[in-house]
């Protein structure tokens, strides 16, 4: 499915920012500095009480990270649902204020195309910026891509999941845009049942691409970083075609391919391109859909098929879904024999037959209680003691390196 491209609201987002104490009104247009920061927006940034005009849905968060928490609200007088950002200024004791400026930049960018999550006001208060979100009522992808077999993605939802991330990922590096967090946790669905459509979100990590200069940032979380992160090579927009790799390994297969027991083992994996394409993880994936994985797991980024490239993937392409890999079968001899075997004893047959079902139900219940699961992905810190047996080693990090990667994870 194509997207429409969304109209801005007319008259919408007109005024210049003014951050408390007002500062000189910024020029028209937008700025850029170094590191690949916008430094300019258009959105009006209010500086009254957020209360005044919106209130907090009570129960469970919608999002938590070190510096950042994401709550539902509710505008007063529209009844509208919106999901709110909150930020921190300070973090480590600097003055992140700028990067939360660019984050606005850049969704102020992306405001025309439909795979983006749309902002619709800004607050600020002496020691947090708000952002005003569309809301994604179907939550995180990564829900689903740990969930059981029955509940998980199938391929036919995972292709058209992955149209629409390629072609919101596609618009970004078109204007020079590059993610670096690209990860199951941010990207939203607009519902869960009926399955809905994506929402790119999260852009604190992104940086805007010049020719001019590279860019080398230590950045990402570590189960989806590219090899260039780690050794610390110029960034690129196929940074993030790798981290698309990873993330459709993760929603077909609900595994995450590198990762290791701890930080340093997940890094040696990712540098030594330690990845299996099979397995009964594979059994109902079609080589078609390996191929595409496989064409950006590639270590050298220029190597990595584009977005444009992804799109335009034969995978892709398939109106009808691809015969699965075949891991499991028998060799031709041992299946026709077995076939024969059935045929002169229709009685017995049946019987393994419901026997084979019945084990398939006791394996597969096995593999459940075994390695899966994690409930939501973010948790209180009471949650996290209680629950703490629970969850999986699948999936372990969730948050963003940030430029704490020490020197001998490096290879």
């Amino acid at each position: 499915m194509s997207p429409e491209e969304k109209q801005p609201a007319p008259g919408s987002r007109s005024r210049e920012g003014r951050p408390p104490p007002a500062p000189p009104q910024a020029q028209p247009g937008r700025g850029r500095r170094r590191g690949g920061l916008l430094s300019e927006i258009r959105t009006p940034i209010r500086t009254e009480p957020f209360q005044e005009r919106y209130s907090l849905s009570p129960g469970r968060e919608l999002g938590r990270g070190k510096f950042a928490v994401v709550k539902k609200c509710i505008q007063k007088g529209t009844e509208k649902e919106f999901a709110a950002k909150f930020m921190r200024k300070r973090r480590k004791g600097q003055d992140c204020r700028m990067e939360i400026i660019h984050e606005i930049a850049v969704l102020e960018l992306a405001q025309c195309n439909l795979w983006v999550i749309n902002l619709h006001e800004v607050y600020e208060t002496a020691t947090e910026m708000i952002l005003v979100l569309e809301y994604a009522a179907g939550g995180e992808i990564f829900d689903q891509c740990v969930a059981e077999r029955e509940e998980a993605f199938k391929e036919k939802d995972v292709k058209r999941l992955m149209k629409q991330i390629l072609e919101g990922v596609s618009f970004l590096h078109r204007n020079n845009v590059v993610h670096l967090d690209l990860k199951p946790q941010n990207i939203l669905l607009t519902s869960k049942s009926p399955l809905g459509d994506i929402k790119i979100v999260d852009f604190g990590l992104s940086r805007i691409m010049k020719s001019s200069e590279e860019l080398r940032e230590i950045m990402g979380t570590p189960e989806y970083v590219a090899p260039e992160i780690l050794s610390y090579d110029p960034i690129s927009t196929a940074t993030d075609m790798w981290s698309i790799g990873v993330l459709a390994y993760v929603m077909l297969t609900g595994i995450s391919p590198f990762l290791g027991d701890d930080k340093q083992e997940t890094f040696l994996n990712i540098s030594q391109m330690n990845v299996s394409y099979c397995g009964e993880d594979f059994d109902l994936i079609s080589e078609s859909a390996v191929d595409f994985i496989k064409t950006l797991l590639v270590k050298k980024p220029e190597e990595r098929a584009t977005a444009e490239e992804c799109l335009q993937h034969p995978w892709l392409q398939q109106s009808q879904p691809a015969a699965p890999r075949a891991w499991g079968e028998r060799p031709a001899e041992e299946s026709g024999a077995a076939r024969r075997e059935a045929a002169s004893a229709p009685g017995k047959a049946g019987e393994a037959e419901k026997d084979a079902e019945e084990e398939a139900l006791v394996t597969e219940e096995l593999i459940v209680v075994a390695s899966y699961t994690l409930g939501q992905c973010r948790q209180s810190e009471k949650e996290k003691v209680t629950e703490q047996k629970a969850i999986s080693k699948r999936f372990k990090f969730e948050e963003p390196l940030l430029q704490e990667l020490p020197g001998e994870f490096i290879y």
